[in-house]
């Protein structure tokens, strides 16, 4: 049976390309960049070359790519490194609701720590209140953390807007930007962001690598303390192959993207209306025009999304209920929730996310499987067939 593969909000296949890049620095220049004999100076060269490239394809210096284990310690790394930097200027930060639990945990144990933290609402679409987020910035606030992209719905938001504030009020600003990166332009200039994260595993390039970009003069501490590797921002030997395949991924991605852009936009739009047009009491969530192109959230009335994706999964079809990282977890989708869904949507949502290789044909597919598998998923749900009769 193939598989039609529509999580790619989760994770994506390392592409060729960026597997072929990565494969002499596995066993032939196999040095520690921070030797400073010849063989380790091979590895220095491929670590700045990467650093360039991923520079290049965000608009920054190199000087301020900083590369972590992915993007949960880029999150952690700006949240934590500007908290406790700047601690002697304020105790308070603000957030979002909505956020990846990378932030919103992170922030939890800020707070623990005597840290304050604001945790802003969002509208039905999904989109932060700024007048809310203005008035939430105090004389001591140090930093502002908004998502560009949602994972879950893929709502964009007003980050532009957010940095202008954030830069009037001298509050530095922190955006991840894991989702975004790859799917629609992203320039640090143009945001006018003090610090984003980026994910390899997000754009076709391997697990457990990605960056940070830091604003040059933006006060910061580390995390991990050790040797004077990123130039002291993040001690460890770098993992040389997988920066490599991440500056791949970013090029490819950057190189590829108005016709990645039309492609997944199609696909989406494609999908949705299928399933508008063939499927009664369907909610599209997150906001219908700022939005990532390859994020559908889709609430089906009357059914249990787990069982959907169950059952789409017996069809060789894989989707989400959400975001990878709460899998396992008991609670709802919290972005949901923070959006205003009431409980029987928010437990009959699923995600769809879609990728390169994916095909109108397959798109097709999902879409007549779906409408079969939500049919007789309603048939046993009593409150519909009263409803129906009535």
């Amino acid at each position: 049976m193939k598989t039609i593969y529509l999580d790619h909000a989760a994770t994506t296949p390392v592409r060729q390309e960026v597997l072929d890049a990565m494969m002499p620095y596995f066993s032939e220049v196999f040095g520690n960049a921070s030797s400073i004999h010849l063989v380790g100076q091979h590895a220095r060269k491929a670590l700045e070359n990467a650093r360039r490239v991923s520079a290049g394809c965000i608009g920054a210096d190199p000087k301020e790519i900083f590369f972590t284990s992915g993007g949960t310690e880029s999150d952690n790394l700006a949240i934590k490194g500007v908290a406790h930097a700047n601690k002697t200027k304020g105790v308070h930060l603000i957030t979002t609701k909505i956020e990846h639990h990378a932030v919103l945990n992170c922030c939890k144990s800020l707070e623990k720590e005597g840290f304050e933290i604001t945790y802003l609402p969002v509208d039905q679409s999904c989109i932060v209140l700024l007048p809310a987020l203005e008035e939430a910035i105090r004389p001591d606030t140090v930093l502002i953390s908004v998502m560009l992209a949602n994972n879950e719905t893929g709502t964009l938001q007003p980050v532009s807007e957010i940095a202008a504030i954030a830069r009037k009020r001298g509050v530095l600003f922190h955006t991840d930007a894991v989702q975004a990166v790859g799917k629609i332009p992203v320039k640090v200039n143009e945001l006018g962001i003090d610090l984003l994260s980026i994910s390899g595993h997000k754009i076709y390039g391997p697990k457990g690598i990605g960056a940070l970009y830091i604003r040059k003069g933006t006060r910061i501490s580390p995390l991990l303390h050790g040797g004077h590797h990123e130039r002291q921002m993040r001690a460890g030997t770098e993992n040389i192959p997988a920066i490599v395949g991440l500056a791949k991924a970013l090029e490819l991605a950057q190189a590829e993207l108005p016709s990645t852009i039309k492609h997944l936009t199609g696909l989406r739009d494609r999908l949705e209306q299928g399933i508008r047009e063939k499927i009664s009491h369907v909610y599209i969530n997150g906001h219908p025009i700022q939005k990532l192109p390859n994020i559908l959230n889709v609430s089906f009335e009357f059914i249990d999304g787990e069982r959907l994706l169950i059952d789409l999964d017996t069809r060789g079809i894989t989707v989400s209920t959400g975001s990878a990282c709460t899998v396992g977890a008991t609670q709802p989708s919290h972005v949901l929730q923070t959006m205003g869904l009431k409980p029987t949507l928010v437990q009959g949502s699923v995600r769809f996310s879609l990728g390169r290789e994916n095909t109108e044909s397959e798109i097709d597919f999902v879409i007549d499987s779906s409408v079969e598998i939500v049919s007789q998923l309603r048939k046993a749900n009593l409150q519909y067939v009263r409803g129906s009769r009535n």
